[in-house]
């Protein structure tokens, strides 16, 4: 795993990193109530509509994703939640950003939180007219926009 090698040089070169984002899936929302999934217990703390971003943290990441997802919040209009979750919970750390965790680095994962949500996930109809780019762009725009608070922070 690329990231794995990554984060475990950039120990070893005592690198400073403040942050790592894994964007893993982004593109698909549906406003229809029953779309959205989780592994148990966390349906009973989150909508259940898939038509938010999810940003994802472990629980030494907890400062990283609050910050973030506030930014988030003052520059996006986009439903959004977030969770700091130990890894036992399926999903929690099935992107890139585990790798840095492993090190000790702040990392959060941004997702749509894929195959709890989107039907074509990991399939041959996972094709390009199922993302909803208007939405997306807007995602995108509060990414940006959060990273450049997060950089006049650091």
């Amino acid at each position: 795993m690329g990231s794995r090698a990554y984060a475990a040089r950039a120990k070893e070169r005592r690198e400073n990193i403040v942050a790592m984002f894994s964007l893993e899936t982004l593109g698909y929302y549906s406003d229809r109530r029953g779309s959205q999934r989780y592994p148990f217990p966390l349906g009973f703390f989150y909508p259940d509509t898939g038509n938010f971003i999810a940003f994802v943290s472990n629980l030494r990441s907890r400062p990283l994703l609050h910050e973030v997802i506030a930014s988030f919040r003052r520059h996006a209009e986009f439903p959004s939640e977030g969770a700091a979750a130990p890894a036992i919970l399926p999903g929690v750390d099935w992107s890139d950003h585990w790798s840095f965790w492993q090190e000790g680095y702040p990392a959060v994962m941004v997702t749509d939180t894929a195959p709890f949500r989107y039907p074509d996930y990991h399939t041959a109809q996972d094709t390009p007219d199922k993302v909803d780019y208007e939405r997306l762009a807007r995602v995108v725009s509060g990414l940006h926009q959060m990273l450049r608070d997060l950089a006049r922070v650091k």
